[in-house]
């Protein structure tokens, strides 16, 4: 028998429910309310400096939108790499901004679908010829096209970008355009974007599990960059929802590699891996990630956190966790504090100082925070060193806090 106030057997409540759907509701106008993109400034190149064009790369998992002018938010078992031409256009009569549009996109590389055939045989696994060969012929071409971009942009570094929820293909490639060009076009900058922006009320869970799915190909992706000739090292950058995909990624790559007796830093080659407004179970984090000893895998791990983010505020709703993100050292017993302190290569760096107090996307729409992770990137130097910014809390954290020459009107994204 059912009783009264109660859905169904054992069910929720329906005040419990409208809270739940009322904060779905909110997460995705959150989340969802996009601006145009408009190029940040920084205390490096000013916008006026900037090409008119910039040649985008992205490796993606989307199934194409049947437009032929891009990708949508469905999944497609069969991985594409190409180019994009997006352009910084001037808006006349305005105060300099740039507008980031993509103008047009070209396909240059598609692998065979995954899962590839395989059959057993005597209990071995017995990977199907054909398919393994079509496999590796796509394989050879993105890592040669990749290289082609090394030798023409005189760099051996690779900016890889990995989004977050509610973002389409033209989101990740024009934020990895502002990446790209304030840190003055020194990387290949290529865009690793995953079937997200689902439509309607449940939009969130759909993407979280697109991400899942995606998993696989982005450690395609990166094993595949791992072996490309003049490639000496990765910086990946992830926002939101895309740091589960990318940590997850790397961990069991760096499980893989370390029980193949290999060093995960020689085999990855990734030595900055930036996590912006990471949406994970703090809980997770420190099973998962920190028992595991996921850090000295890379040359250093930055984590930007904002203890009153808005959209992490939501997703902590209708998760288990604290949102990894919205961490505070005050928010540690002194425990945590401890094992965290002993990570050496991991920083905690908190932008509450500088961007607006429900702020979301401030890693690429902030140029306090934008200056710092690009010289990050473009310097190696650690907290504490004169180039950065920053003034220290506790242990491995830190306060990042506002640069004179930089203006910043908050805005709650």
């Amino acid at each position: 028998m059912k009783r009264a106030g109660v859905i169904g057997n054992g069910g929720m409540r329906p005040a419990l429910l409208r809270h739940v759907l009322l904060s779905l509701a909110s997460l995705l106008l959150l989340a969802g309310c996009e601006t145009v993109p408009v190029l940040t400034s920084t205390v490096f190149p000013n916008m006026s400096e900037a090409p008119d064009r910039a040649q985008i790369y992205y490796v993606t998992d989307r199934a194409a939108d049947g437009a032929g002018a891009g990708y949508g938010f469905a999944r497609s078992s069969s991985m594409a790499f190409g180019s994009a031409d997006v352009g910084f256009d001037r808006l006349s009569g305005s105060a300099g901004d740039r507008l980031i549009r993509v103008h047009g996109v070209s396909e240059r590389v598609r692998f065979p679908t995954t899962p590839l055939p395989f059959s057993l045989q005597q209990g071995r696994i017995v990977d199907d010829g054909d398919a393994r060969s079509g496999y590796g012929r796509a394989a050879k071409a993105f890592q040669d096209e990749v290289s082609a971009a090394l030798r023409a942009s005189a760099t051996d570094e690779v900016v890889l970008f990995v989004h977050g929820y509610k973002n389409d293909f033209d989101d990740a490639l024009s934020t990895m355009a502002n990446i790209w060009q304030a840190g003055e076009q020194r990387a290949v900058p290529i865009a690793y974007t995953w079937p997200a922006d689902n439509p309607g009320l449940f939009g969130y869970f759909k993407d979280r599990e697109s991400g899942e799915f995606s998993i696989f190909h982005l450690k395609e992706t990166l094993r595949l960059l791992g072996g490309v000739r003049g490639l000496r090292r990765i910086q990946v950058i992830a926002h939101s929802r895309g740091t589960d995909v990318t940590t997850t990624a790397l961990r069991e790559m760096v499980i893989a590699a370390r029980s193949a007796g290999r060093d995960p830093r020689q085999v990855l080659k990734v030595d900055n891996l930036v996590l912006a407004a990471p949406d994970l179970d703090f809980g997770v984090v420190r099973q998962r990630l920190i028992a595991e000893k996921f850090g000295p895998a890379f040359g250093r791990i930055s984590v930007y956190m904002n203890p009153s983010d808005g959209a992490l505020g939501l997703a902590q709703a209708v998760n288990s966790g604290t949102r990894f993100g919205r961490l505070s050292y005050d928010d540690l017993d002194p425990g945590e504090r401890e094992i965290l302190s002993r990570v050496g290569n991991v920083h905690f760096i908190d932008v509450s100082g500088v961007v607006s107090p429900r702020g979301h996307s401030y890693f690429r729409e902030n140029p306090v925070v934008l200056s710092d992770i690009v010289t990050l990137l473009k310097t190696g130097a650690a907290p504490g060193s004169p180039e950065r910014n920053l003034s220290h809390i506790a242990a491995n954290f830190w306060m990042l806090e506002q640069v004179p020459e930089v203006t910043f009107v908050p805005v709650d994204r």
